[in-house]
């Protein structure tokens, strides 16, 4: 049995399979545990917070069930590497959250005929069913075509009620356990909805598409594709990476290089006063809302560097201030989230 993630899904679902007493568990996942995390991925604590989830991970699932054999892939699954990986289990949990990684999951599974657990989350409502069968259609069967990139926020950009991923991982690990003991009625050809919010329970029926180009009658993909691409997640060309939309962008160990050698920049916060007092890195505080009528304090004479809590608010003020006449703005790529990740974990994430 193979888990791909041990976030939110991957948390519940991977400690009640070790609980059952289930003998190989693999996990899948190359990222580390945030304190942002802990409020919906249970199988992680506050001593774990910059440790390697798979490492947490298997500390918990060891000590609950001494006996289980845990394989860990600390790598982010990929075309190049997915069948590799999936082979050697007999069924597969989908605990990711992202467009691409479902798409290759769904599709290795097709290929190597391994039943796809599926859960997905977003706010107050999930979805849970079993794709990939012989029997059944695959979860391009139901969703042929990615929504455009940026549609649909993650788990981290729209936020996920924290007792959710819990329902729905327990639905997906009750559906792994049904389908290594051959009883009941799997959810292989429905589609299990969850409003957590009116605590209602819907079910949709799905039918195999002959004309799904991965388990259809004639398919027409017959290997592992580049989903990146397939989701319309297109890279950024070299000449491109350090400008955005006329804005160059910094990173924040290019930013604390320069502080650190005593440049003269001037660096401008646009959180709101409740986030300042949460986490800081310096810098005038004037809300982004504040700007226009406060422009006077902003001098015209200094490069201005301006910062957030991601670098979208700074991007659209960096912009805003290039238009009012500012020469010289550059934005902090990935804001105080970047700082905390890559200078110092103590500046608290929210």
């Amino acid at each position: 049995m193979l888990c791909v993630g041990t976030g939110g899904l991957g948390s519940p679902l991977a400690l009640y399979l070790a609980a059952a007493g289930i003998g190989t568990l693999g996990l899948v996942d190359f990222d580390v545990v945030d304190a942002s995390n802990l409020q919906r991925q249970i199988i992680h604590s506050t001593k774990d917070i910059g440790r390697k989830k798979i490492d947490s991970a298997e500390e918990k699932l060891s000590a609950l069930n001494p006996a289980i054999k845990i394989v860990k892939h600390e790598t982010m699954l990929s075309s190049a590497n997915a069948l590799d990986i999936l082979k050697d289990y007999d069924i597969v949990a989908d605990g990711t959250d992202n467009f691409p990684t479902r798409y290759l999951v769904n599709d290795a599974c097709v290929l190597l005929g391994k039943p796809n657990v599926y859960g997905s989350i977003f706010r107050f409502e999930g979805q849970a069913s079993v794709f990939a069968t012989e029997a059944g259609p695959c979860y391009r069967c139901l969703y042929p075509e990615p929504p455009p990139p940026g549609l649909v926020p993650s788990c981290a950009e729209g936020g996920v009620l924290g007792i959710l991923p819990g329902l729905v991982g327990v639905i997906q690990a009750t559906e792994v356990i049904k389908l290594i003991l051959g009883k009941g009625e799997s959810l292989v050809g429905r589609l299990l909805l969850v409003d957590a919010l009116n605590m209602r329970f819907r079910e949709l029926k799905l039918r195999k598409n002959p004309e799904c180009p991965v388990c259809g009658t004639n398919p027409t993909v017959t290997q592992l594709i580049d989903y990146d691409h397939f989701c319309g997640i297109v890279p950024e060309a070299p000449q491109e990476k350090n400008l955005k939309n006329g804005i160059p962008q910094i990173t924040v160990k290019e930013l604390k290089a320069r502080r650190d050698a005593g440049e003269d920049i001037f660096l401008l916060d646009v959180r709101e006063p409740y986030e300042f007092q949460i986490a800081q890195i310096g810098g005038k505080l004037i809300p982004q809302n504040d700007v226009p009528q406060r422009m006077a304090e902003i001098p015209r004479n200094r490069e201005i560097v301006v910062h957030c809590r991601s670098g979208a608010r700074s991007q659209k003020i960096a912009e805003f201030l290039k238009q009012s006449g500012y020469n010289d703005v550059v934005n902090v790529a990935g804001g105080i989230l970047a700082w905390a990740d890559e200078i110092d974990p103590t500046v608290q994430k929210y």
